[in-house]
């Protein structure tokens, strides 16, 4: 089972996502249906979060000091398998001109591969990564 732990410390994520653990448990039960996810044992966290904080983790973590929309944490114990941070702004000016919904999954969706150990540091691994994220948002939005 696919377990995700949520923590919203920005009020602006639940004036688009009225209840954002119920959202990613029913995304996960959809995920789980796809062959490379079932009978995955996994538990990870999410913080939804502002760029002010987001700011700040990427400078202390990644030497970076300019906001991002994801980070991820991965950490191999047992089956926890990491924490991902995405801030609201990010998400919500990318939803201009698609959806809030739709950005949001791509973002979770491309920390939980990070988590899972994908990268895209080489062209190659890109496009490894992209062609994942791609396949499980279709399953994601049937």
């Amino acid at each position: 089972m696919i377990k995700v732990n949520v923590v919203v410390d920005s009020p602006k994520w639940k004036k688009k996502i009225k209840d954002p653990k119920k959202y990613l448990q029913q995304k996960l039960n959809k995920l789980k249906k796809i062959s490379y996810f079932k009978n995955k044992d996994q538990e990870f966290s999410i913080l939804l979060t502002n760029n002010y904080i987001m700011k700040k983790l990427n400078n202390k973590f990644r030497k970076k000091n300019k906001k991002t929309d994801v980070l991820s944490f991965p950490l191999k114990n047992n089956s926890y398998i990491g924490d991902i941070a995405i801030s609201f702004e990010i998400i919500n000016n990318k939803s201009l001109s698609s959806n809030f919904s739709y950005e949001f999954d791509k973002t979770w969706i491309h920390g939980y591969l990070h988590l899972l150990g994908y990268d895209h540091k080489r062209n190659k691994d890109y496009k490894k990564m992209s062609n994942k994220e791609k396949k499980i948002l279709q399953s994601l939005n049937k």
